[in-house]
């Protein structure tokens, strides 16, 4: 059975779409529309982590503001990723069904319009109830960038896709600290500069939704060349892929060794990741000291770092995949290198106790640490353009139990002990089951399922 890409790829030289002729394939020179698309795509993941990583770095005035302890701080962080992981199956399900422009724009509005409305809480309860609003629209962005890569992208520039979607996460937390810092010293508040950072959200939303198309032939700004060059990379990809690329739903890759590895190996990411954009703001303020200017400055090096890490990371995935290696001895390379790193520089923090050196060491361990982000090209390697929405749901899933976990554990270990030490230990230990998970995946085919 044939896939409707390779027959678009076949009936495409014949067809008048009124789009440029010329000289390179007889269709003219490629647009490069997918890149413009995935650039939009960071803006708009980079105002998702923004959004959602504000609580944390207002947090030393939000608990004054409405007096929470410790162990309530810790419940109030986690929220946002109990609705955030319950929708992400349900999520990845719709859009495959509806396609991921709509879900991906709809979301952005909608998370904009409960930022905005997390300006009103009153108390641990009212600030619960909108984290958990937060977490529910946001929860279809991330699976709809994964299946936008696996409609726009052919496999070999998959990995600088997948980092730019994902490069959102790391800039919008660097860019998030200096911003949300910047507002309340500019406001004097952190309720108003919540509802600045959400229209600012629905504006960005609304662009999406005009701008993004669910695949090439539906953008008006795609030649002919650049559709015909994609569906033809993915007829190919189809041609040496086993089974056919059809909605299977997520039943089928239960059974596979790689879907489980994937899954860990996202959860032990986040585990790291998401303990130290929800509790490293007020790690820096109470064991380092650092005032709410001084963390937002902290913040945009740290994640910063990460966000060049991520871009460098898919370049050197693609890069040496081009050079005719092996998907196997590239991911499995790139990845035992970052898990290697992070693990070294989480320790590294707990045994030196000076601030700026700790600044550095977490800058280089979210350096490595956002090569992760080529895990967003596994939805579509693994589950092909057809199932890469519920794949990457369930993969973000099981990446956001590690959300709904890691504040709250932390929460208890600060306030039982008075001390962040064994927290970070916490953090080497999800960094493990990253590099191991990582190690054992094949990320060579697309699974046989039927």
């Amino acid at each position: 059975m044939s896939s409707p890409a390779a027959g678009q790829a076949a009936a495409s030289p014949g067809r008048n779409t009124g789009r440029n002729t010329g000289k390179d394939t007889g269709e003219g020179r490629p647009t490069r529309v997918r890149w413009k698309m995935f650039l939009l795509l960071l803006g708009v993941v980079a105002l998702n982590y923004i959004d959602r990583g504000s609580v944390s770095v207002a947090l030393p005035l939000i608990t004054e503001d409405l007096g929470l302890s410790k162990e309530t701080t810790g419940f109030v962080l986690s929220a946002f990723f109990w609705t955030y992981a319950l929708m992400q199956i349900p999520g990845g399900w719709l859009i495959d069904r509806f396609g991921p422009r709509v879900m991906a724009s709809g979301a952005c509005v909608g998370w904009g319009v409960a930022q905005a409305l997390t300006a009103a809480s009153t108390g641990a309860g009212s600030l619960l109830g909108y984290r958990l609003l937060l977490g529910a629209v946001e929860a279809p962005v991330m699976p709809a960038g994964g299946k936008l890569n696996a409609q726009w992208l052919p496999a070999k520039e998959r990995g600088r896709g997948a980092v730019l979607l994902d490069g959102g996460a790391p800039l919008g937390a660097a860019l998030g600290g200096i911003i949300i810092s910047t507002l309340i010293a500019w406001t004097g508040s952190w309720r108003i500069s919540f509802v600045i950072a959400g229209v600012a959200t629905v504006v960005v939303g609304l662009l999406a939704h005009w701008y993004v198309r669910n695949t090439p032939r539906e953008h008006p700004g795609v030649n002919e060349a650049e559709a015909a060059y994609i569906e033809r990379a993915h007829a190919e990809e189809d041609a040496e892929a086993p089974g056919t690329d059809e909605r299977t739903g997520l039943r089928p890759y239960l059974k596979h060794r790689s879907f489980w590895a994937m899954c860990l190996g996202w959860m032990g990411f986040n585990g790291v990741f998401y303990g130290l954009l929800t509790w490293g703001p007020l790690y820096l303020s109470e064991s380092k000291g650092f005032d709410i200017k001084t963390i937002g400055w902290s913040t945009l090096a740290i994640f910063g770092a990460g966000f060049v890490g991520e871009l460098i990371g898919g370049w050197l995935a693609d890069h040496w995949r081009s050079r005719g290696a092996g998907a196997n001895k590239v991911m499995r390379t790139l990845m035992g290198i970052a898990g290697a790193a992070v693990v070294a520089g989480l320790l590294g923090v707990v045994l030196v106790p000076d601030a700026l050196t700790a600044v550095l060491l977490l800058s280089g361990v979210l350096f490595f640490l956002r090569w992760a982000g080529l895990f967003w090209s596994l939805p579509s390697i693994l589950g092909g353009r057809a199932n890469a929405g519920v794949v990457g749901g369930a993969m973000n899933l099981a990446g956001n139990i590690a959300g709904i976990v890691t504040p709250i554990v932390v929460g208890f270990i600060v306030g039982g002990t008075g001390s962040y030490t064994w927290a970070l230990l916490y953090f080497v230990g999800a960094g493990i089951l990253f590099t191991a998970a990582s190690l054992v995946l094949d990320y060579s085919r697309r699974l046989a399922v039927r």
